[in-house]
């Protein structure tokens, strides 16, 4: 092997090393990104919110094949919860990110409809201590939504 091979044979070696360096390194930053996402989901995927000796729980699962929001109560300072329901319950968008509030017999629950061409925050009111819920509120609709205006 002459030395242009030798230097040619040097360089190709270089090259293919800092392509490999960069592809293992992106994909693990990735990875880990990935990871680091799933680990905060986990933190926030089941808030709980609190009214006298009520408890309230959402969260988001995928057992029907798309993300839903479920929900249950509790009226005795969570020793016991009631069945849970289905919150949201629709086929086509995936709806996640719950968050819930509480305060005195009400109940708020609100999340995101997501698919590939909408990305729309909806909510739901109960009145009697998560027993029942209003309509979905499209949030980002005009105007004002709410029971009396046909959802």
């Amino acid at each position: 092997m002459n030395n242009q091979s030798k230097t040619m044979f040097v360089v190709l070696v270089v090259a293919a090393v800092f392509i490999a360096s960069t592809l293992i390194a992106t994909t693990t930053e990735a990875e880990a990104k990935k990871k680091r996402k799933e680990l905060a989901e986990l933190a926030v995927r089941a808030p709980i919110a609190t009214s006298g000796e009520n408890a309230y729980i959402t969260w988001w699962s995928n057992k029907t094949g798309n993300e839903e929001v479920m929900f249950r109560a509790s009226t005795d300072n969570g020793a016991t919860f009631g069945d849970k329901m289905n919150l949201s319950n629709t086929t086509e968008a995936d709806s996640d990110d719950a968050e819930i509030a509480a305060s005195g017999d009400n109940v708020y629950v609100s999340w995101w409809e997501r698919n590939e061409t909408s990305d729309t925050p909806v909510a739901r009111v109960s009145n009697d201590n998560g027993a029942t819920f209003g309509p979905m509120l499209m949030l980002a609709t005009n105007g004002t939504i709410g029971e009396g205006e046909g959802g």
